[in-house]
């Protein structure tokens, strides 16, 4: 399916040059741009690439000069990364699942399935599901029994939604994703060795592990609306209570999330982050690559965690932070920047010793 310049511009609220009636069918960088794409040359640094590629329209930067680029239209945007947003949002059909129950799925007569909805190959739907209108369900997936999925949500192939899960409208959930397994919580007839070291910080030594007995899954998960989940994500069933996942909240490749936590609005789990169970995380939190968060812990809205960064203790609203154990981030910088001294203060150190030992001798 091919959009006019013009199409595009509108759909972006930006400013179009030259011959709006171009028609393009897809997107790409300059210097492999074909006469049928939109190259997205929002940089000069990407001015070279225009003249090797073969693209007849481009979005650019602001006060590019697009004729002298050899263009025949350009779309000039304020703010270049958002306006990718937009144009990949127009050009990405999304995966072809036709609408209606393939064949070869399995549904429960119990279920209901919304209008619109479209249930791909190999797909399981338990007793008592919902699936909202216009959702989409691709192969292998599978919904457990009495589970609600909301309005256009896309479920890509392979995923697995537990028992009694809630998806709100148009979340989004990749390849492999697991939402409401059981949460990872065992307890023992007597006091364990974790919990005494938990209260003695270590000290104390006289419990003995005697078999972990399951504490099982009565809660499950419940997701807001326009959620995205990466491939091979997990979010554990709480114990009682849900574990929740707020609006808008986005969550990257291979997270996971623990029973009983509570994650906000409008935040980012980027890859590798593991939060413990029973954690409350705020609103517009980040959180960056492998970050690690102890359990029964709150971390505050608008936090930013840097990559690896690890998580013992509540962290105030509004705090950067950095490190293991995680401290403010400036903080985290001069630690840094002290450690790589060492070798040099170790040196001195070891100097000032000889001259003191000599000296001792000489005396």
């Amino acid at each position: 399916m091919g959009f006019t310049i013009k199409d595009i511009a509108q759909a972006l609220d930006a400013v179009v040059f030259g011959a709006s009636d171009v028609v393009v069918t897809g997107a790409a960088e300059p210097a492999m741009a074909g006469p049928d794409d939109l190259a997205l040359a929002m940089d000069p640094k990407y001015a070279e690439g225009l003249a090797s590629g073969q693209a007849r329209a481009a979005i650019v930067w602001d006060g590019a000069d697009w004729q002298a680029l050899g263009l025949e239209a350009a779309i000039v945007v304020p703010r270049p990364r958002y306006a990718m947003s937009g144009v990949t949002a127009l050009l990405d059909p999304g995966p072809e699942i036709a609408a209606g129950i393939h064949p070869s799925a399995v549904v429960d007569p119990t279920a209901e399935i919304g209008d619109g909805a479209a249930i791909g190959p190999l797909v399981v739907i338990g007793p008592r599901a919902a699936i909202g209108p216009n959702a989409r369900i691709a192969s292998h997936a599978s919904v457990a029994e009495d589970a609600r999925i909301g309005a256009d949500v896309l479920i890509h192939a392979g995923v697995r939604i537990g028992a009694r899960v809630r998806l709100g409208d148009r979340v989004i959930v990749q390849p492999g994703a697991v939402i409401g397994a059981d949460g990872f919580s065992f307890v023992t007839p007597e006091t364990s060795r974790v919990e005494e070291a938990r209260q003695s910080l270590g000290t104390g030594t006289a419990a003995q592990n005697t078999g972990w007995t399951r504490i099982h899954s009565l809660g499950s998960v419940v997701v807001g609306d326009d959620v995205e989940i990466g491939a091979n994500s997990t979010i554990d069933a709480g114990t009682i209570r849900p574990t929740r996942i707020g609006n808008r909240t986005k969550i990257d490749n291979q997270v996971m999330i623990g029973h009983n936590c509570v994650v906000g609005e409008d935040s980012l789990l980027c890859a590798h982050v593991g939060v413990s169970g029973s954690v409350k995380v705020g609103n517009r939190v980040v959180l960056a690559g492998k970050v690690g968060v102890s359990d029964n812990i709150f971390i505050g809205d608008d936090v930013v965690a840097g990559g690896g960064t690890n998580i013992y203790t509540n962290v105030p609203a509004g705090r950067t932070i950095l490190g293991s154990p995680a401290v403010k981030m400036e903080t985290e910088l001069e630690i840094r920047r002290e450690l790589r001294r060492l070798p040099r203060l170790a040196n001195d150190v070891r100097a000032l010793k000889k001259a003191v030992s000599n000296d001792t001798k000489d005396d």
